[in-house]
């Protein structure tokens, strides 16, 4: 499990990601978190969408759900909407904030990977 502090406007958020936030996600909002992050990711890095000028509604709500579901995952007190969620901050820019959440995101995959890779090898034993 990993935890980041982001801050977004005046507010220090906090994220946490770890094996139950697919789990989080999929109970919420019904969709694949793996697909749509690999869909959010492509379309920040391959479409240029880095200055903003190709992200889709759709990855914008991606997006808004996956930080909703990373923080609530980091702080159960936080509002139970992300509407209510999103309410508390001012304008903020995604495109500074979006980086944090993939990052903690892939961080958290890596680990994944080598626990099951350390696993393996003492189970082999």
């Amino acid at each position: 499990m990993l935890e980041k502090t982001v801050t977004i406007g005046e507010q220090e958020v906090k994220f946490r990601s770890s094996a139950s936030v697919p789990r989080l996600y999929r109970i919420k909002f019904g969709r694949d978190i793996f697909k749509d992050l690999t869909k959010l990711e492509k379309s920040y890095t391959e479409k240029g969408s880095k200055d903003g000028s190709s992200m889709e509604i759709e990855d914008l709500e991606i997006f808004e759900n996956v930080a909703y579901i990373m923080a609530f995952h980091a702080d159960p007190t936080i509002p139970k909407t992300i509407d209510e969620w999103l309410e508390q901050f001012e304008m903020f820019s995604i495109y500074e904030i979006l980086p944090e959440i993939l990052e903690l995101w892939g961080t958290n995959l890596i680990t994944d990977v080598e626990s099951k890779k350390n696993l393996a090898a003492v189970t082999a034993k």
